[in-house]
């Protein structure tokens, strides 16, 4: 059993899918539980169903914190863990985890394990809840056989920063992505994004894809895109995905005068056609664990540039056409943008190691030796 607060667009829930399909497929039995997903939200349960992955859904089940909401969605996972009786249960992101893994353990299931795709120990709550949550964290911690992370670094930061668990207690599984729509988009899909937001095809075009909430600081990115148009007046910008903070963003780059400059394009599930018009990909966050934006964009052959947060760094593991600021350093993001609208582009050797490194198959083999040992005790 498979259980995540919500399949919600994003690179958690599209993991998600991948990883039940492909354990599918290697013959597992699995059940993906899931909660609804917020308003404002883009629900991926259609993604699921192509892959032939039906979700049970526990309407309780969401990301806000809700004392008597809560309480109900764990009975009801409890419940159903009794009835299926998984032998592994397998949790992700925050809230699933811990009413999960909790309904796991009351539930008497062998074996239970985490996934870590990020953590929200810093930048989504305030200091005395932050505290809270990572009480309850390690506490969970002590029910949990194996915890997973995407990266050594968050590995790192579990272990010795937030003291969650013992680092010999974490195991690292790099993010599996289905790159394969990605290896040939920018030779056959040129021109399809840019000509549907009516965006220049000879100008620089610099995008950033991802949810319209705080922790992404699309502040920053705006306030760097004042800074690139300054020496490079030709240059347009993308806002590739939705959120609640959507209005506010708008607002503010009409304030600045930018809102020729800058396309607000909504959700897409077509992102082949997206990195294949973008001259750069920028990721403005204030934490990450590993962002499935950036992976992509380098597996099409297109240039990041990042805030150096999280997992971040393990992940571009200084592969050429990437390139890290300091968090919050909006003037340093926009020398990194102009400097990597000036060079060239990643090589194919870059972007097919990308591919390979995070692909699917590797990702699905390395969880399922992991769910052997657990469940033969070795």
């Amino acid at each position: 059993m498979i259980i995540i607060a919500r399949l919600n667009v994003g690179g958690p829930a599209s993991h998600v899918v991948w990883l039940a399909a492909g354990l599918k497929r290697a013959g597992y039995t699995v059940d993906l539980v899931c909660g609804q997903v917020s308003p404002g939200e883009g629900d991926m349960a259609a993604f699921a169903t192509e892959f032939g992955i039906e979700p049970i859904i526990i309407p309780e089940l969401r990301r806000e914190l809700h004392p008597w909401r809560d309480l109900v969605a764990g009975l009801k996972l409890l419940r159903l863990i009794r009835k299926l009786r998984p032998g592994i249960v397998h949790t992700h992101t925050a809230k699933a985890g811990f009413l999960g893994r909790w309904a796991a353990f009351l539930g008497r299931t062998p074996a239970i394990l985490h996934t870590y795709h990020g953590h929200v120990f810093h930048s989504y709550f305030s200091p005395a809840k932050t505290k809270f949550v990572i009480l309850l964290e390690r506490l969970t911690a002590r029910i949990t056989q194996t915890i997973i992370t995407l990266s050594p670094q968050l590995r790192e930061e579990l272990a010795h920063v937030h003291h969650i668990a013992k680092e010999d207690r974490i195991r690292v599984v790099p993010l599996g992505v289905d790159l394969t729509a990605l290896a040939s988009c920018r030779q056959t899909l040129q021109g399809r994004f840019r000509a549907k937001h009516n965006i220049p095809t000879n100008v620089p075009l610099v995008g950033i894809v991802g949810r319209l909430v705080p922790v992404k600081n699309h502040g920053l990115f705006i306030e760097a895109i004042s800074d690139v148009v300054r020496e490079l007046p030709e240059a347009h910008f993308a806002i590739v995905g939705d959120g609640p903070l959507r209005g506010a963003l708008e607002a503010r780059v009409a304030l600045l005068g930018l809102t020729n400059r800058i396309r607000f394009t909504g959700w897409t599930r077509d992102l082949p056609k997206v990195y294949a018009d973008l001259d750069v990909t920028v990721i403005s966050s204030l934490n990450e664990g590993t962002p499935v934006s950036l992976i992509e964009s380098l597996a099409a052959g297109c240039p990041v540039v990042t805030t150096d947060v999280g997992g971040v760094r393990d992940l571009l593991n200084e592969e050429p056409g990437t390139a890290l600021v300091p968090s919050g350093d909006a003037a340093g993001l926009a020398r990194a943008i102009v400097a990597a609208l000036k060079e060239a582009a990643p090589t194919a050797q870059v972007a097919e190691r990308i591919r390979r490194r995070f692909s699917v198959d590797r990702f699905v083999e390395e969880t399922a030796v992991l769910y052997e040992r657990l469940v033969s005790g070795s």
